[in-house]
């Protein structure tokens, strides 16, 4: 199962994106930061919401070299089909990968069992594969891209700042902390 740290298993499949099915590989998510965001169906009601906050914020996370990927365990056609016929969905310029087969969302370990469903997922991944934020929701409860997007932030300064944390509701711009035998008890 995927956790924090650990690198993302391989896996290829089938995704709609900029009016055109292509292939999408773990290679994709390489060389940049990446979000992958699982929901349980096309066709649905929160995931719509879901879908539409991240494309009307999709220019913030493009800014900070983020590709987001969503993936449920329908198909491609699905997809565009839910493209094609919802507003909503229509505002989607990410890609949207399809996963009849389950390889992907059992990889990151959101298939909800025996339903072949994944489960409201999302995962933060670095420009080396590797998982450094991961966050899964009961299906009624709906994600909200600037929260995510504040995550990123804290996330990408971390790595680019080593000796260096962000405290709680940190916001760009804000102090950090550097955590130090200095700091114990002090907090």
């Amino acid at each position: 199962m995927a956790s924090v740290n650990t690198s993302i298993l391989p896996f290829t499949a089938q995704a709609y994106k900029g009016g055109k099915f292509v292939e999408v590989s773990d290679a994709d998510l390489k060389g940049k930061w990446s979000v992958v965001f699982f929901y349980p169906a096309d066709f649905t009601f929160v995931c719509p919401t879901e879908l539409e906050d991240l494309a009307d914020n999709y220019a913030q996370f493009q800014k900070l070299g983020v590709e987001i990927y969503s993936v449920s365990t329908d198909t491609h056609f699905s997809h565009k089909a839910w493209h094609d016929s919802s507003p909503a969905i229509g505002k989607i310029q990410y890609t949207m990968i399809g996963d009849p087969s389950g390889v992907v969302t059992n990889n990151f370990g959101m298939m909800r069992a025996g339903q072949g469903l994944a489960d409201r997922g999302t995962f933060l991944i670095d420009p080396e594969g590797v998982i450094q934020f991961m966050e899964v929701t009961a299906e009624g409860i709906g994600r909200n891209a600037m929260e995510l997007l504040r995550k990123i932030r804290a996330a990408q300064y971390v790595a680019a700042h080593p000796g260096e944390v962000c405290p709680a509701k940190w916001e760009e711009g804000e102090k950090t902390l550097s955590p130090s035998l200095d700091l114990v008890g002090k907090i």
